[in-house]
Order: C-alpha cells, then sequence, then structure tokens
C-alpha cells in the first residue's frame, strides 16, 4: 500500500494495555454486579463513558468514568509497548502519522510516558471529539489535523469497532490482531499478527510504502 500518513490507535496496537485494563474494568464489574467478560467485550475500542453509558445507564456515566480512568492511570507499571512498536515509529518521518485512541489524554499520556514510545505532533484522544469510534470524527479529525485528505491515510486498528471507525473515514485499514480474532472483523484492508509485522520506507515524493509479512 501506498499512503501519505498512518494513524495508529493505541491500546492495543502500539502497547499492551491488555492487564491494566482487565484489572480496572473487572474491579468496576464486580462493583455493580456485571459480568467482567461482557464488560470488556463492550469496552474494547470505544470511549470508557460510552461503555458505562450502554451498560449502566442509571449511573453518572462522566463520574464512573473517572473512576475507571483513575484505576487505569495507577497501573501504568503493566502497560508495555509492543515489540517493533519502538522501531516502527522511529521510521516514520514527522508529521507523517498520528495516535488516534479512544482513552482520554491523561490516560494515554501516562501510558506513553511509561512505554517511552514517542509523541506524536497529532493526538487525537476522547477528549477531542463528541463521538468515539465507531463514529469516523476521530480518525477525521486527525487527518484534518495532518493535512492529509482521509483517502491518502491508512489506519492502523486492532478493535471491530476501530476498524468500522476508519472504513467509516474513507481510509484504508490494517487489522493487528492482538485483542481479537479474524472473525470479529468485517472486510479490513489487510490483517497482520502485530505492528512488528508492519514495514515502512518513505521517498522524496512523500509517500510512504507500506508492506506487511506473517500476516494472517
Amino acid at each position: 500500500m501506498r499512503a501519505r500518513a498512518l494513524l495508529f490507535d493505541f491500546d492495543g496496537v502500539l502497547v499492551d494495555s491488555v492487564a491494566a485494563v482487565e484489572r480496572a474494568w473487572g474491579q468496576w464489574a464486580g462493583e455493580h454486579g456485571l459480568d467482567p467478560a461482557t464488560v470488556l467485550a463492550h469496552a474494547h475500542g470505544v470511549r470508557t463513558v460510552e461503555t458505562v453509558r450502554v451498560l449502566t445507564p442509571h449511573l453518572d456515566a462522566d463520574g464512573e468514568a473517572a473512576r475507571i480512568e483513575e484505576r487505569e492511570v495507577h497501573h501504568t507499571d503493566e502497560v508495555h509497548a509492543y515489540p517493533g512498536a519502538a522501531a516502527l515509529l522511529a521510521d516514520l518521518p514527522d508529521g507523517a502519522w498520528a495516535i488516534v485512541t479512544s482513552g482520554t489524554h491523561r490516560l494515554a499520556a501516562a501510558r506513553l510516558d511509561a512505554t517511552g514510545l514517542p509523541v506524536p505532533d497529532v493526538f487525537v484522544t476522547a477528549d477531542d471529539v463528541d463521538a468515539g469510534k465507531p463514529a469516523p470524527d476521530p480518525y477525521l479529525l486527525a487527518a484534518e489535523r495532518l493535512g492529509v485528505p482521509p483517502e491518502q491515510c491508512v489506519v492502523v486498528e486492532d478493535s471491530p469497532a476501530g476498524a468500522a471507525a476508519g472504513r467509516s473515514a474513507g481510509m484504508r485499514v490494517v487489522t493487528v490482531l492482538t485483542t481479537h480474532t479474524a472473525d470479529r472483523f468485517d472486510e479490513p484492508t489487510v490483517m497482520v499478527d502485530s505492528v512488528a509485522a508492519i514495514r515502512v520506507t518513505g521517498g522524496d515524493d512523500g509517500v510512504l510504502r507500506i508492506s506487511t509479512r506473517g500476516g494472517a
């Protein structure tokens, strides 16, 4: 594939935060008599506040989301960069990539700091949009801030909601199979096991040439 920008989801793509996420959401599920597996199935890839609204509409969604985030922020010792993530980002020119996460800026920044991954020029979080994934808004905002047309962007995602957001934005999607199995996705561009399978080279024309290996 050729593109002018790569837009990365964060958790499940660049960083492995599964342990921290499962601990925080598991505690919350227990407090409200909910099945942890059902909660996690809703939580992956979407904004915390939206998961709370769907599962517990009788609660103060903003207040509950803040408490869940507080727990996640304090479990960054359980967060690690995926193999290959740092090397891939190092190969990308400034202004040719962004992070687009369903987490808040505070949570994503804490995890970036814990992993040592670079902070991109464009960093779209749950705080920046009214409608989160699977709506296209987060990815469209990232493309706008980079000054790149949506059709010239490639999204790297691990969740069905995120992949749907990328496609709705008119972008091609690469799915990494770190948190979901292949049968959960509807027509992503290509599937790979992790970001370690993605290679990017760029020429003087500003075009990124993206190849994959070891795909599913």
